[in-house]
């Protein structure tokens, strides 16, 4: 059976969540933009998009960068009604043992809660592991989602930084794994030409469906639409 890849929209307002499904959004993610790339939003704003979404989509929040005093800081947070929480792994030293201390973390999410297990194609200025030891750590551990994306939010995209054959490779082993993946990383949808042949269950965007481009704009229905129908001409 084939399907076609959807689309998580990444909104920072109870008042972008309407743009964002009337263009078919299939997720919508709550982060503050303005704050890093995964920034979370106050747990009251989060608290109004999922009033919002009001069921009809999964929602997920970022988190942050993960530390680890991260359930602590994430309480309010995770008091809420969210599919999917994720932290990035910016400043999170490659040591021996490496990911113990991730796996506590998953360990303490409530129970209807999935952890997110993030990758920075740009892991040497995140200062963080390489994508595909992370992609390693996600099957071995079977987490059940896994997002490819990039710390620099400064015009450079996933495939500045992976080559399509490279990304391809962490795709395919993931989804033989059985775990989700999400390809984010400032990606247009002119970009999905050099991804021609990649098969990742969703595409997490948010500049490219912002008036103007602009990380920081407001959800515009057209763009997200736009997506939606590039994508359905990809089978996954």
């Amino acid at each position: 059976m084939t399907t076609t890849p959807g689309l998580l929209v990444s909104v920072r307002s109870a008042e972008e969540v309407a743009a964002a499904l009337a263009g078919g959004a299939d997720i919508i993610d709550v982060k503050e933009p303005s704050k890093g790339p995964l920034a979370p939003a106050e747990a009251e704003v989060v608290a109004a998009v999922i009033d919002a979404v009001n069921g009809r989509v999964p929602v997920s929040a970022a988190l942050g960068e993960w530390s680890p005093h991260a359930i602590t800081e994430a309480h309010w947070h995770l008091e809420l009604p969210l599919q999917y929480v994720k932290w990035g792994l910016a400043g999170y030293a490659h040591t021996p043992g490496w990911g113990e201390d991730l796996l506590e973390t998953r360990r303490e999410l409530p129970i209807s809660t999935e952890m997110v297990l993030v990758a920075y194609a740009d892991w040497e200025r995140a200062k963080s592991i390489p994508p595909a030891e992370v992609a390693k750590f996600a099957r071995r551990f079977r987490f059940k989602a896994f997002l490819l994306d990039t710390f620099g939010k400064d015009g450079r995209t996933l495939l500045d930084f992976l080559k399509p054959a490279d990304l391809a490779e962490i795709v395919d082993g993931l989804k033989r794994a059985d775990i989700t993946v999400a390809l984010g990383g400032a990606l247009r949808p002119e970009h999905l030409k050099q991804l021609k042949g990649m098969t990742p269950h969703y595409y997490a965007v948010r500049t490219s469906v912002c008036a103007a481009n602009k990380r920081d704009g407001v959800i515009d229905a057209t763009r997200v639409r736009k997506w939606k129908e590039l994508l359905a001409a990809v089978k996954v």
